[in-house]
């Protein structure tokens, strides 16, 4: 790998995190209308494909899945509990 080729791969990382950013932020942000934020959340997943393709949208569920893994082990230690058990938690149908 040559030098620009990082850059390319730092640009691309960098559109993954605005781009989660950008669907998370609609869905939390929206506290009126959660059916909204999930629409606009919606949206900027199929911008993600129209621009970087699967490989995009499957960077897109590892950068959100890391995050929430962040928030989880945040919350966890906060309670005193294993990140898996507010995991369970989280995820309960």
């Amino acid at each position: 790998m040559v030098a620009g080729e990082f850059d390319q791969v730092d640009d691309f990382r960098s559109l993954v995190q605005r781009r989660v950013y950008e669907a998370v932020s609609a869905v939390v942000s929206d506290d009126h209308n959660y059916e909204r934020g999930l629409q606009a959340a919606e949206a900027v997943a199929h911008r993600v494909n129209a621009e970087s393709g699967p490989a995009g949208l499957a960077e897109m569920v590892v950068e959100l899945s890391s995050k929430l893994a962040e928030a989880v082990e945040r919350i966890a230690a906060e309670q005193g509990v294993a990140a898996v058990d507010v995991v369970d938690v989280l995820f309960v149908d």
